[in-house]
C-alpha cells in the first residue's frame, strides 16, 4: 500500500510539473511580467532583479518540466526530489505571501491557461509539498527506469527540446494563444457585460483622524464622526467581485479621447502595438514604416497603440520616420495583446484576423 502511494505521488508531482512547466514555456515573456511583479517594491522588494525577469523566467520554466519528467523515469532521484522540495516549499511561502497579503491576484502558476486565485494558488502548493514530502522520505522506492545510458539520452534530449522551444516562442509567438485577445476574438463582444451578470459589492469605508488618530467610518456611521474630526481619505472595500467581462480595459486614445468604438468598426484595420517605445526592439521598429505604406496602398487603416509618452513618440516618429498615428492604451492591456514589442495585429471590424511577431511580419495577409 505504502508502494503505491508513493508511486501515484511520483507520476501526479511528476505530470504536474511537466504541465505547468510546459504551459509557462509557451509563454516565457508572460510568466517574466508575473515575476517582475514579484520583485516590485510592494511585494518582495527586490527590484534588482527586475530587468532579469525574463531570463530567470525561462531557466524556471525549462527547470520545472525537466524535473519532472526526471522524476517520471527516476533520473538521479536524490538530486531531483530534494529540487523539486526546495522549489515548492519557496513557492508556498510566496504564495501563501500573496494570499495573506492581497499582493499577487493571480500567480500565473498555469499561465493564461488556467487562472487561480492567491488562495487556489497556495492550496495547490501545499496539495503539491504533501505528495513531494512523501517522496523525500522514500526516495529509496523511486526507482529508476531504462538503463543509465538511455536515462542520459532522453533527460539531454528534454533538455534541448524545451530550450528549442523557449527559443521559438520568444522570437516567434507562443504556440497556443490562452489570452483574451487571441485570434478569433472580437474585442467589442468580449468587453460586453451579460444582462443579469452579477455585479461587485463595494463597502465605502471613510477615514477621518479623529485626536490625531486615524479611524475608519462605514456609511451607516457618518453621523456619529465627532466633531473637528479631519478627512483623510476614502477606501472602497470590494466585498464580492462582480462579473468582469474579459476585455474590460481596452482603450484607443488619441488627444484625450477614446476612438475604439470608432476605429474597432474598421473592415480593414492593421495595427502596431508597442508598451514602451524606449523598450522596443530597434529590428522591429525598422519594419513599421514599410508595412505601413504596404497596407495603406491596400486600403488599411494603420495606427499604432502604446502606452509610451509624447516625447517617447516624438522621438520614434524622427528617428524611423513614421508617418502613423500612436494611440494611447494601458501598458498591462498592450502586453496582454501580444508578447513581442512591437507586434502586429490586423482586425476586421472589431475582430482578430492575425497576430505576428515583428519576425514573421513577411507572414502578414494583407
Amino acid at each position: 500500500m505504502k508502494n503505491v502511494l508513493v508511486q501515484f505521488s511520483r507520476i501526479f508531482v511528476g505530470l504536474l510539473f511537466i504541465i505547468s512547466g510546459l504551459i509557462k514555456l509557451n509563454d516565457p515573456v508572460g510568466f517574466s511580467y508575473k515575476l517582475a511583479e514579484y520583485f516590485g517594491e510592494t511585494v518582495l522588494n527586490l527590484p534588482v532583479f527586475i530587468p532579469f525577469s525574463l531570463a530567470i523566467a525561462v531557466f524556471i520554466v525549462i527547470f520545472e518540466t525537466v524535473l519532472g519528467f526526471m522524476l517520471l523515469i527516476g533520473f538521479k532521484p536524490k538530486f531531483t526530489i530534494w529540487s523539486l522540495l526546495l522549489m515548492i516549499v519557496f513557492f508556498t511561502f510566496l504564495t501563501f505571501y500573496s494570499a495573506y497579503f492581497n499582493k499577487v491576484t493571480d500567480c500565473g502558476c498555469f499561465g493564461d491557461a488556467l487562472k487561480l486565485t492567491p488562495w487556489q494558488s497556495f492550496t495547490k502548493d501545499v496539495v503539491l509539498l504533501f505528495f513531494i514530502l512523501i517522496l523525500f522520505f522514500n526516495i529509496k522506492k523511486v526507482k529508476p527506469l531504462f538503463n543509465a545510458n538511455f536515462r542520459n539520452a532522453l533527460v539531454s534530449l528534454t533538455v534541448v527540446l524545451c530550450a528549442f522551444m523557449g527559443y521559438w516562442v520568444l522570437y516567434h509567438l507562443p504556440l497556443k494563444d490562452f489570452r483574451a485577445y487571441k485570434v478569433g476574438t472580437n474585442i467589442q463582444k468580449a468587453m460586453e457585460i451579460p444582462e443579469g451578470a452579477p455585479k461587485s459589492v463595494v463597502e465605502m469605508v471613510f477615514v477621518y483622524k479623529v485626536n490625531g488618530v486615524n479611524k475608519n467610518f462605514t456609511e451607516k456611521d457618518l453621523m456619529n464622526i465627532p466633531a473637528g474630526a479631519t478627512f483623510v481619505e476614502r477606501i472602497d472595500k470590494v466585498i464580492s467581485e462582480g462579473y468582469k467581462p474579459p476585455i474590460h480595459d481596452f482603450t484607443m486614445e488619441l488627444d484625450g479621447s477614446d476612438y475604439k468604438d470608432e476605429l474597432l468598426q474598421e473592415p480593414k484595420l492593421l495595427l502596431f502595438v508597442a508598451y514602451d517605445l524606449a523598450k522596443s526592439d530597434k529590428k522591429g521598429m525598422e519594419i513599421l514604416e514599410g508595412l505601413n505604406q504596404k497596407a495603406k496602398a491596400k486600403g488599411y487603416k494603420v495606427i499604432a497603440m502604446t502606452a509610451s509618452g509624447a516625447a517617447e513618440i516624438e522621438k520614434a516618429k524622427k528617428e524611423f520616420g513614421y508617418t502613423f498615428d500612436f494611440y494611447f492604451c494601458d501598458g498591462t492591456t498592450l502586453k496582454t495583446i501580444e508578447r513581442a514589442n512591437p507586434s502586429i495585429v490586423i482586425l476586421n471590424k472589431g475582430t482578430i484576423v492575425q497576430k505576428v511577431h515583428y519576425n514573421d511580419s513577411s507572414i502578414l495577409n494583407l
